[in-house]
C-alpha cells in the first residue's frame, strides 16, 4: 500500500484531496498544522506528503526540513497557492521532491506523486540493502563459509578486543578494508571513530598532512589549523590500506606515533597525544620489502604483531555463489530492478573463472550482468568476454562433474599467467609436479 500524508489547513481541501487519492488506491492521513504532522510521521511510515506551504504554526518550507530528518527517505511535495521562486528554490535545498502552484497544477499532483513513491521506496529498498553491506560492518557481513574465511574471521575475533595493532594481507581486492570496519565495529572502541586512507593515493607532502595535520602557515595554502586523520580517530581506530606504499620518512614518524603514542603537526612544536588503533593492511609481502629496504624492518616488526591473511576468491570457490547472489540483490536494488534467479550456467561460469581482482572483480562482473539483464534472470552470456570461455565435456567429463571444474579451472589460471606454470602452481597452490601430473591427466591444451 502507498502511504501518503496531507498537510494542510484547510479541511475542505484536504478531505477533497483524501477522496481522490483514496480512489486512485493510497492510504491516506490528515494534518492540520505542522507540529500534528511531526508526531504523525514519527508514528507511522509515509512514502510521500503533499503538505501546504502557509500552516497555522510554521511555514512548510521550513517544516520539509524536519520531516526529512525524521523520515529522510520520505518524498516531500509542497503546494502553494502563489508560486515564488525564492521560496521554491529553499524548498528543493530543504529536501522537497518537487513545489507547485495549487489550482493551474492539479492535472500534476497524481502523476507527480507516483514519482515521488517510486523514488522513496527505491532508497527504502537500497537503504535495507545497504544495511546487509553495513555502514557498520560486522563478521556477520562476511559473505561465506569455506575453510580459508573461516580462519580468519576467527583470527580476527580472537585480537577484537584488544588494542593490539592489527596487519591485514592479502591480494588486491580480498575485502581488506571490510575485516578493519569488522574489527572496529566490535571493539571496545566501535562508538568512536573509524577513519580510514589509502596511502597510495596521494603524494609524501599530501600524505603527511592528511595524516599528522597542520598549523596555519605550516605551508603555502596552509590557511587555517587542520586536524589531521591520526586525531581524528582520537578513541576510534585508524585504518591505513596499501601502508606498504608509505614513504619512508613518514614511517619513521608512524612508527613514533605507535611507541610514544605522541605526535607533532606539521608546523607545530608542541606534541599532541594520539589514542587509536591501527589496523593496516597491505598486498605486499612486507617482510621481503623490509629485507630488501624498501619498508623500515621496525615499524614492520611493530605491525605483525597480528597477522591475518584474507585468502584470494579462487581460494574461496564454494563461497562465490553466495557473494554472487548478495551482489544481485544489491544492484537489482539500487536499478530498481527486480530480483534475479542465477542461472546454473551463469554460476558455473563464475566458479571456473580465476579472479585475479578477487571479490572487488566478482562485484563489478555482477553489477555489469544486472545492468545488461533485460529479463528475470543473470545467465552466462552478461558475464565479460574473458569469462565466456565454453564449459569442457571433453574426455567424459560433464560440466557438474568436480573434475570437469578443476580442469576448466586449470586452463584458466593458465591462461591467466600465459602458461607459466610455476606461477600456476603458486596462485593454484599445488606443486609444481601436482600441476604437471593434472595437465597430462585432464589432457590439457598448452
Amino acid at each position: 500500500m502507498k502511504n501518503v500524508l496531507i498537510i494542510d489547513d484547510e479541511e475542505k481541501l484536504r478531505n477533497l484531496l483524501s477522496r481522490i487519492l483514496r480512489s486512485e488506491g493510497f492510504e491516506v492521513q490528515e494534518a492540520g498544522d505542522g507540529k500534528s504532522a511531526l508526531k504523525k510521521v514519527a508514528q507511522s511510515h509515509f512514502d510521500a506528503i503533499l503538505c501546504d506551504v502557509k500552516l497555522p504554526d510554521t511555514s512548510g518550507v521550513a517544516l520539509v526540513q524536519q520531516l526529512k530528518q525524521a523520515s529522510p527517505v520520505t518524498e516531500i511535495i509542497l503546494l502553494t497557492a502563489y508560486g515564488n521562486i525564492a521560496d521554491g528554490v529553499q524548498a528543493i535545498k530543504n529536501g522537497a521532491f518537487d513545489y507547485i502552484t495549487k489550482g493551474d497544477d492539479n492535472e500534476k499532483i497524481l502523476p507527480l506523486l507516483h514519482r515521488a513513491i517510486e523514488k522513496s521506496q527505491l532508497q527504502k529498498r537500497v537503504q535495507e540493502l545497504e544495511k546487509r553491506v553495513g555502514n557498520k560492518f560486522s563478521f556477520d557481513a562476511v559473505i561465506g563459509k569455506s575453510k580459508a574465511i573461516k580462519e580468519a574471521i576467527a583470527l580476527a575475533e580472537k585480537v577484537t578486543p584488544l588494542d593490539t595493532a592489527v596487519l591485514l594481507t592479502g591480494e588486491t581486492g580480498t575485502g581488506k578494508e571490510v575485516f578493519a570496519q569488522a574489527i572496529h565495529q566490535a571493539s571496545p572502541r566501535s562508538g568512536k571513530s573509524f577513519v580510514a586512507l589509502n596511502c597510495s593515493t596521494f603524494s609524501k607532502e599530501i600524505l603527511e598532512s592528511e595524516l599528522f595535520g597542520h598549523k596555519q602557515g605550516a605551508f603555502t595554502g596552509a590557511l587555517k589549523d587542520q586536524k589531521g586523520l591520526i586525531e581524528e580517530a582520537s578513541g576510534g581506530t585508524l585504518f591505513l590500506d596499501e601502508i606498504g606504499e608509505m614513504p619512508l620518512e613518514l614511517q619513521a614518524k608512524l612508527l613514533r606515533v605507535l611507541e610514544n603514542n605522541e605526535f607533532i603537526r606539521l608546523g607545530d612544536t608542541k606534541p599532541t597525544k594520539a589514542n587509536f588503533r591501527l589496523i593496516a593492511a597491505t598486498n605486499r609481502d612486507l617482510k621481503k620489502e623490509s629485507e630488501a629496504q624498501r619498508f623500515r624492518p621496525d615499524l614492520y616488526f611493530r605491525l605483525n604483531i597480528f597477522e591475518i591473511h584474507l585468502p584470494p576468491l579462487r581460494e574461496r570457490v564454494k563461497d562465490i555463489p553466495a557473494l554472487a547472489t548478495f551482489f544481485a540483490d544489491l544492484f537489482a536494488g539500487k536499478t530498481n530492478k527486480k530480483t534475479f534467479q542465477l542461472t546454473g550456467e551463469f554460476l558455473e561460469k563464475l566458479q571456473a573463472y580465476p579472479w585475479p581482482g578477487n571479490i572487488r572483480e566478482l562485484k563489478n562482473s555482477i553489477e555489469r550482468a544486472v545492468i545488461l539483464a533485460s529479463g528475470t534472470e543473470l545467465t552466462g552470456e552478461l558475464l565479460p568476454a574473458d569469462m565466456q570461455t565454453p564449459v569442457l565435456h571433453t574426455n567424459g567429463l560433464s560440466a557438474f562433474n568436480l573434475a570437469s571444474i578443476e580442469k576448466l579451472h586449470i586452463q584458466r589460471v593458465l591462461n591467466h599467467t600465459r602458461n607459466n606454470k610455476a606461477e600456476a602452481a603458486r596462485l593454484l597452490n599445488i606443486g609444481l609436479a601436482t600441476l604437471y601430473r593434472k595437465i597430462e591427466e585432464y589432457g590439457i591444451s598448452q
